[in-house]
C-alpha cells in the first residue's frame, strides 16, 4: 500500500529529538494496552467478551504498529523508504476493516474504536511530550498530525471493509447462480444441500418456478421473498429471443399460491407447480412446456399451469394424440371436412355436457333441434359404440382439445 498522504508531508516538518522519541517508544506497550481496555469499556460491540484472546492480541498489535509507524514518521528515520512509511499501519488497518466485514459487523463499531483509541492514545502521548518539555506550538502540531494519521487509518479500514463485502457479495452471487443451475438440472439432493450451504441459502419446503419477461424482473423481485433465486444466464430449453427470466420462489404452496398469482397480476408470467425444493426441475419443465404451448391469453396476466393440466398432459405425446384422434373419429372420415368438423364439435360438447342438449346448444350457438339432428347422425355413424365406456374414453381424450376447423 502506498500513501502519498498529507500525514507523511506534515511529519517531515515536525522534529522530535531522540530523548522524547525514546520515551514514547518505551511507553508504546502501555499505551496499546490502555487503548484496547478503553475500547472494550466504551464500545458496546467489543464488550462482554467479544474482544478477548487472539482478537484482543490482534487489536493490541495493530495499535502498536500504528503508534510505532507514527513515531517513525515524526522521527524522520532515514532508514525507512520514504515512499511507503505508512504501509505497515495502513495494511493492518485495512485488515481490521476486512475482518469486521467477515465477522458480519458494520464499520460503526470499528470507527467508534478509532475515536476512543485516538482520545486515549493522545492523552498518553501528550502527557509524555509535555513532561519532556516540548513547546506548546510543537505539541499542537503533534496533535494535528496524530489525528490526521488516525483519519488515514480509519479510511484504510473503511476500504478494507468495503472490499471484503464486495468480494463476499460476488462470491455469494456466483454460488447462488451455481445452485440455481443445479436445481433446474435436477442434481442429487446431497449435491444441492452442499451448494445451498456454500451459498448461505436457507432451505425452503417448496420452490415454484415463474417464467416472465426480463424487463419485469426487478419489479417482481421486489414483491417476492428475498430468498428467491433467479437465473443468471439463458437456460437449456429457453428461447434467447424471448428474453425471459426464471425465478425460483420459495414456499408458495397451498393457499399461498393464490397470493403469488395476485402478486403477479398485471405481469405476463407462467407459474409452474410448487414442488419439494430439491425437485424444482419438474416445475421448470412444466412451465416451459406451458410456455411453448402458448397457454393462456397474452394480456390476461399470469398463466397458472395448475389450471391447464389436461392440455399439458395431452401435449406429452402429440403424435399419440393425433393417432388417437384419427382412430376415434374414423366414422367421420368419409364425410366432407366441414360436416365432419361440425359433428366432431357437437360430439365434444355432448360428451363434456353429459348429453344435456340445451347446454350443448348454448355452447355452440345453435338451436336444440340442430343438436338433436347432429346427434342422430352421430348415432347412425357410431351405433351402439357411443354407449361403450372404452369408446367414450377414447372420444373424450381425442376431443379434449377443440377440433381444428378445416382449411
Amino acid at each position: 500500500m502506498s500513501d502519498e498522504s498529507g500525514t507523511t508531508h506534515r511529519a517531515a516538518h515536525l522534529e522530535l529529538d531522540e530523548r522524547v522519541a525514546s520515551r514514547l517508544r518505551d511507553h508504546l506497550p502501555v499505551v496499546a494496552e490502555r487503548t484496547v481496555s478503553a475500547i472494550i469499556a466504551e464500545v458496546p460491540a467489543y464488550s462482554g467478551g467479544a474482544l478477548t484472546g487472539a482478537m484482543r492480541a490482534k487489536i493490541e498489535n495493530a495499535v502498536r504498529i500504528a503508534l510505532g509507524t507514527f513515531l517513525q514518521l515524526i522521527e524522520g528515520a532515514q532508514a525507512i523508504d520514504p515512499s511507503t512509511p505508512l504501509a505497515p499501519a495502513l495494511e493492518a488497518a485495512y485488515a481490521l476493516g476486512s475482518g469486521e466485514a467477515r465477522s458480519g459487523r458494520s464499520m460503526d463499531a470499528l470507527l467508534a474504536a478509532y475515536r476512543v483509541g485516538a482520545r486515549v492514545a493522545w492523552r498518553e502521548v501528550s502527557t509524555t511530550t509535555v513532561r519532556s518539555g516540548l513547546s506548546a506550538g510543537t505539541v499542537a502540531e503533534f496533535a494535528e498530525l496524530m489525528f490526521a494519521y488516525i483519519d488515514e487509518l480509519s479510511a484504510a479500514s473503511v476500504a478494507g471493509h468495503a472490499d471484503e463485502l464486495a468480494s463476499a457479495g460476488r462470491v455469494r452471487r456466483r454460488e447462488l447462480e451455481r445452485l440455481t443451475q443445479q436445481l433446474l438440472a435436477g442434481e442429487p439432493e446431497e449435491t444441492l444441500r452442499r451448494s445451498a450451504e456454500r451459498a448461505d441459502w436457507p432451505l425452503p419446503q417448496t420452490l415454484t418456478v415463474v417464467l416472465l419477461p426480463r424487463r419485469n424482473l426487478r419489479a417482481v423481485l421486489a414483491l417476492v421473498s428475498p430468498h428467491t433465486l433467479e437465473s443468471g444466464e439463458d437456460l437449456p430449453g429457453m428461447d434467447p429471443a424471448e428474453e425471459l427470466a426464471v425465478l425460483l420462489v420459495p414456499d408458495m404452496h397451498g393457499g399461498r399460491r393464490r397470493q403469488l398469482t395476485r402478486l403477479l397480476a398485471g405481469h405476463r408470467a407462467v407459474l409452474g407447480p410448487a414442488r419439494p425444493w430439491h425437485r424444482v426441475g419438474t416445475s421448470y419443465e412444466r412451465a416451459t412446456r406451458a410456455l411453448a404451448l402458448g397457454l393462456g391469453e397474452p394480456d390476461a396476466g399470469p398463466v397458472d399451469t395448475e389450471h391447464h393440466l389436461a392440455e399439458l398432459l395431452l401435449s406429452l405425446d402429440p403424435e399419440g394424440l393425433a393417432d388417437l384422434r384419427t382412430q376415434a373419429l374414423r366414422p367421420l372420415a368419409s364425410l366432407p371436412p366441414a360436416t365432419a368438423h361440425r359433428l366432431a364439435e357437437t360430439l365434444r360438447s355432448w360428451l363434456l355436457h353429459q348429453g344435456r342438449r340445451d347446454d350443448v346448444a348454448a355452447e355452440l350457438f345453435v338451436h336444440p333441434q340442430t343438436v338433436r339432428y347432429r346427434m342422430g347422425k352421430l348415432r347412425e355413424l357410431y351405433g351402439d359404440r357411443l354407449h361403450d365406456p372404452a369408446t367414450v374414453l377414447d372420444l373424450t381424450l381425442a376431443l379434449a382439445l377443440p377440433p381444428t376447423p378445416p382449411a
